[in-house]
């Protein structure tokens, strides 16, 4: 997928509409879209652009340089997976990936875009961009130990929190986490009815 290089975006090019507004945040997700070659949509009031993992490190890299993004957020990932070793599962089987999610922002405006990216279940693997924002050493060391994704040119990706002799990816959905097996997970739960507008509460005694 080629990637297209733009000048800078800003949330507040729709002048029509209030800062933040779902329109503002559509114009500029478009804009970022536009500029990395990515597909734009606003969830939870966050603007989010989707990318190809082949095009993960060239988007990052003109959001960067060319729009302004300099402030990297967060990066972390989300087992989309339909085999669940605790809790519930989904409620319709969902396609089987890992999705990766960084979040970056300028420094002037407040403006802030998650881009994402889709890479697989079985071997999960993208490029490290830990020369493009170099806050995300430590995110990407975290990703690999929790979710076991391979970031391909990391300068060091060991583990961060788990001893080195742990085996297993804790956040995966197939992990089995010991905790749930003393104490299992209460998944959904029904919920009683409030009782109706006059209704009286019962005056019984629940020892007789």
């Amino acid at each position: 997928m080629s990637v297209r290089s733009g000048s800078s975006v800003t949330a507040s090019q729709s002048e029509s509409t209030a800062p933040g507004s779902a329109d503002v945040l559509g114009a500029f997700a478009e804009s970022v879209a536009s500029a990395i070659g990515g597909q734009a949509e606003v969830a939870h009031g966050t603007a989010k652009v989707r990318v190809s993992p082949d095009a993960w490190k060239e988007a990052l890299t003109v959001a960067r340089d060319d729009l302004g993004l300099v402030f990297l957020s967060w990066l972390s990932a989300v087992d989309w997976s339909n085999e669940v070793a605790v809790g519930d599962g989904h409620d319709e089987p969902v396609e089987e990936r890992y999705e990766v999610l960084c979040a970056i922002s300028d420094l002037t405006d407040g403006n802030l875009v998650v881009i994402s990216t889709d890479v697989e279940h079985g071997a999960p693997s993208i490029d490290s961009v830990t020369d493009v924002y170099a806050g995300t050493n430590w995110h990407e060391r975290e990703a690999a130990e929790m979710f076991g994704i391979d970031f391909v040119g990391h300068p060091d990706l060991i583990k961060l929190y788990l001893p080195d002799a742990f085996e297993g990816h804790p956040l995966r959905k197939s992990y089995p986490l010991l905790s749930r097996e003393v104490k299992p997970w209460p998944g959904k739960v029904d919920v009683e009815d409030m009782p109706e507008n006059g209704a009286q509460p019962s005056t019984e005694n629940p020892g007789t």
